[in-house]
């Protein structure tokens, strides 16, 4: 079994949108391959939602700890 990891850095662009994670090992990985990761139980802390659009996004699970929000960690 393939140990998960958690997303300790993202990378956004200019909008603030997300694209791009770094995990605990140093991994970077895009927001896409993170998606389909966190769909296979890869990544830790994460669960994948659904915009009205239809695209989907990555999301910290709900803890009540706003600190590790994806928006909140740091950027790298």
């Amino acid at each position: 079994m393939e140990y998960k990891s958690k997303i300790t850095k993202v990378k956004k662009n200019s909008d603030g949108d997300i694209t791009d994670v770094m995990l605990e090992n140093g991994n970077v990985y895009s927001i896409e391959e993170a998606i389909s990761m966190a769909k296979n139980e890869l990544i830790e802390g994460v669960n994948v939602g659904q915009a009205k659009n239809g695209r989907e996004f990555l999301r910290s699970n709900p803890n009540g700890d706003k600190s590790d929000n994806l928006d909140n960690l740091p950027m790298f």
